[in-house]
Order: C-alpha cells, then sequence, then structure tokens
C-alpha cells in the first residue's frame, strides 16, 4: 500500500473508533462510573503513547531546544483555542452527565462543541501521518493508543451530548465529520512534511505531544474522576501499562 494512502486509512480507522464509542452511548445506556473509568484508562493509554512515541522520538530526532519549544507551543494553542471555545458552550464537551448546556441554553454552543471535538482529534490523527513518514510503516502503537482512547471520547462526549437534547443526526453528522477530518488530518501530516528535516519532525511531533497532553487534562481527566475517583489512577495506570507492553511488542 502507497504510504499516504496508509495515513489516511489509518486515521479514518481511528476516527471511526470516535463513531464507535458514540454509537455504544447512544443505543446502550452506560453506567457513568463506567464511563469514567473507562475514560481513565484511555488517558492512561494516551499519556504512555505520546510519551513513548512522540516526545522519545523528538528527542532522539531534534534535542531538547526543537522538543520543548514544540511541546510548549502545542499545549499554548490548545488551552488558547479551548478556553475561547469555552466562551460558546464547548467546555464540558467530553463530559457525560448534565454538564454541557443545550441548544436552547446557549446559542452557538452545538457549533463551538463540533469544533471543540475536531480541536481534540486533529493533533493525535496527525502523528498518525508523521508515524508513516517515520517509517517503516505505520506506528502500531501510536495507532492502537489512538484508536483505544477514541472510544471513551466518543462514548462520553454523546452521552452527554444525548443529555443535553442533541439530535441523533447531529451527534452521528459530527461524528462522521470528525472521521472523514482525522483521515484528512493524518494525510496532511504525511503530505506536508515529507521530506522536513529532523529538527522540524522533532518540533512537530511534541507540538502534537503537547496538545494531546492539555486536551487530556483539560477533557478526559476530568470526567475520569467524575464518577470513579477511587480508582482513577490505578485505571489509568492499567491504561499507560497496555500502551506500553504495545511499544515493547512493536
Amino acid at each position: 500500500m502507497a504510504p499516504w494512502l496508509l495515513a489516511l486509512f489509518a486515521g479514518l480507522i481511528a476516527g471511526g473508533a470516535l463513531l464507535l464509542g458514540s454509537a455504544i452511548a447512544w443505543f446502550v445506556k452506560v453506567p457513568a462510573t463506567v464511563v469514567a473509568g473507562i475514560m481513565a484508562f484511555g488517558a492512561g493509554v494516551l499519556i504512555s503513547a505520546l510519551t513513548l512515541e512522540l516526545v522519545s522520538d523528538a528527542m532522539d530526532q531534534g534535542g531538547l531546544a526543537a522538543t520543548g519549544g514544540g511541546f510548549l507551543a502545542g499545549a499554548v494553542i490548545y488551552v488558547g483555542l479551548n478556553i475561547l471555545l469555552s466562551r460558546f458552550g464547548a467546555r464540558h464537551r467530553k463530559r457525560s452527565g448534565d454538564q454541557q448546556p443545550r441548544a436552547d441554553e446557549q446559542s452557538g454552543s452545538g457549533g463551538a462543541i463540533a469544533i471543540g471535538a475536531l480541536l481534540d482529534g486533529v493533533p493525535e490523527s496527525m502523528v498518525l501521518g508523521l508515524s508513516v513518514l517515520a517509517g517503516p510503516g505505520l506506528s502500531i502503537p501510536m495507532f492502537a493508543a489512538v484508536f483505544i482512547s477514541n472510544v471513551p471520547e466518543g462514548l462520553s462526549s454523546s452521552a452527554g451530548w444525548k443529555r443535553a437534547g442533541r439530535s441523533r443526526t447531529y451527534v452521528f453528522g459530527i461524528w462522521g465529520a470528525i472521521a472523514l477530518a482525522s483521515g484528512v488530518a493524518a494525510l496532511a501530516g504525511y503530505v506536508m512534511l515529507d521530506g522536513a528535516s529532523p529538527t522540524a519532525l522533532a518540533a512537530v511531533n511534541a507540538l502534537a505531544a503537547g496538545a494531546i497532553l492539555a486536551m487530556i487534562t483539560d477533557t478526559m481527566i476530568p470526567e475520569a474522576f467524575a464518577k470513579d475517583s477511587l480508582y482513577t489512577g490505578l485505571l489509568a495506570t492499567l491504561g499507560f501499562l497496555a500502551a506500553l507492553s504495545l511499544h515493547a511488542m512493536g
């Protein structure tokens, strides 16, 4: 398979996990404690992946300056955009309870939530394309981490959207669009940086890692602690170990 096509398919399939989680939340009443526990596990998986796959590779490619600068830039950009979107009702877009505003409670919240969901997914997807560039082939540990973490993200978000009165068309339309955007983002990560210097690749990998860590802290960990705080640390640790095992086998 052509490398660019591999990057595209990887993004589409990983993004499709959001639809899978959404479908589970829409058709099955999942207890809040289970949602919180799955989110904690997913957070641990992503933290492990960004540490072992992104930051480690960035350090090897570009050193501390490029890695540190990119990592900080990614976090600052994500947090800045997240603050802006929060003013329009997207602050609790990954919460499964009653925290999300209804469409009639805050004008423009539906669009803000959609943009926020896209903001959360783009960094994860771009690194899949970058992993194909690093080669040979796709990084299976990174792909698995994004796929595994996307299921609870879609599940928790959709549960909250449903409680807020969002329609089925809205929920599945958003996640369908995000899945397509994930494929495009992965392809863009491959095409735009093909031939880039090791320092540039390091900076972009680190930028994505910083954005992902900020996303985990701002949107996933609050839900992980919502109903399952006694076991959140253990479940996050198990998620970290799962991704570590995939990395070791890769």
